[in-house]
């Protein structure tokens, strides 16, 4: 199982929630009064941290969401070969390729050592 479940009312700035199957990391969440007739709801507003893309969601504060579990690893940079970069984990030496992204084109060479983020099957390098 790749996340664990809280209450919306638990979640902070900065933390993850799963919206669309896809992890988010949380931008802003505005809490609501409860009405005559319902009860607190909670506006979260959220970035894709594999795909980059903005989403907001409505949830009552009661509401039980997706937590996706996210490992922040190391790797070392093997190679890389035009678009791709391969990276072997500091832990238990996998090896494995990944995109290059735009923004670190010319930034890593063989021997550095990344941090990548690893989620629901997906990796994604983090920063040099």
């Amino acid at each position: 199982m790749a996340w664990t479940q809280q209450e919306v009312r638990e979640l902070k700035e900065g933390r993850y929630v799963l919206i669309d199957d896809e992890p988010c990391r949380i931008l802003s969440i505005q809490m609501s009064k409860p009405g005559k007739h319902g009860e607190a709801k909670a506006r979260i507003d959220a970035v894709g941290i594999f795909d980059e893309r903005k989403r907001s969601v409505v949830f009552p504060v009661t509401h039980k969401v997706q937590v996706p579990m996210i490992g922040k690893r190391s790797a070392q940079v093997l190679s890389l070969s035009g678009s791709e970069v391969q990276l072997m984990d500091l832990e238990n030496y996998e090896t494995f390729m990944l995109a290059l992204e735009p923004d670190l084109q010319g930034q890593l060479t063989p021997g550095s050592e990344v941090q990548y983020l690893d989620a629901m099957g997906k990796r994604r390098i983090m920063r040099k």
